[in-house]
């Protein structure tokens, strides 16, 4: 019998909080995804250090994540994605375009900065929400 969605989820956040909070407490680092990701590939192209290979770490992790969820709960997580790969482009390419304009992205700014009382992760939340629910909007009832 598969586990309930919700207690799915309750581990997802808790393990997420739980390596935002080590990777704070060990390293002095935020867990900011972009951050990490960019890094990695700059560093790729520049030279190859300790820190280098505690993003690779990071980012391994993250990509072996459906895997653990497998051997948790017998399946691999349910995803259905509707959009055509045209607007999947786009909105990945927007999404990147954000995080560097932004100075981080949601994991950085509304795990660890909200974690953190900052008042620019505050504002950038309430950005991503403001432009998520105008992007819904306008994507449902205006185009």
């Amino acid at each position: 019998m598969p586990w309930p969605l919700y207690l799915q989820s309750l581990i997802g956040g808790a393990l997420i909080g739980l390596a935002a909070s080590l990777l704070l407490i060990l390293n002095g680092r935020i867990a900011g995804v972009s951050g990490i990701v960019g890094g990695v590939v700059g560093g790729v192209i520049g030279r190859i250090d300790a820190e280098l290979v505690e993003r690779i770490a990071f980012v391994v992790g993250l990509l072996l994540g459906p895997v653990v969820f497998l051997i948790f709960f017998g399946a691999f997580p349910a995803v259905t994605i509707t959009s055509a790969l045209p607007v999947l482009i786009v909105g990945g390419l927007l999404v990147g375009f954000g995080t560097r304009l932004g100075g981080g992205c949601t994991s950085g700014h509304g795990v660890c900065g909200l974690g953190r009382l900052s008042k620019r992760s505050f504002a950038a939340v309430a950005t991503f929400f403001v432009v998520a629910g105008a992007t819904v909007f306008m994507m449902e009832h205006a185009l």
